[in-house]
């Protein structure tokens, strides 16, 4: 594993953790298919199917580099988008007519071996 797949791993345990101290139930991670990937796929207590893109970065302090958020650029939302709809569409029995469903970005840093997390939803 390469440490930038390593920390992107590590990110999204901690965004599952977060989710779930949150009383969010985690579904699934890292759904595939040939054209794309969703990182998580919850439920919010509120029953709304949540489809969560995770980014992460490391920040040092002597180094200028991207926020989590910045990386979540119109390609990537277009790209989790589909996904998500080819998701909610093979899933009916997961939507719950009332709440439907969303997509969130959950932004996490890593700086001095603390995390700092963002929960944007419904990008």
């Amino acid at each position: 594993m390469t440490q930038k797949s390593q920390l992107g791993q590590e990110g999204e345990d901690r965004a599952c953790e977060y989710l779930k101290e949150l009383g969010y139930k985690i579904i699934e991670r890292n759904y595939k298919k040939p054209w794309g990937e969703l990182d998580i796929i919850a439920k919010d207590p509120d029953k709304t199917l949540v489809f969560v893109e995770v980014k992460t970065v490391r920040q040092n302090s002597s180094q200028n580099e991207l926020n989590p958020e910045e990386q979540m650029n119109k390609l990537k939302m277009v790209k989790t988008s589909r996904m998500a709809l080819s998701y909610a569409n093979h899933n009916p029995d997961l939507i719950n007519e009332k709440t439907g469903w969303r997509v969130d970005l959950i932004a996490i840093i890593l700086k001095d071996c603390k995390f700092k997390i963002s929960h944007y939803k419904n990008i």
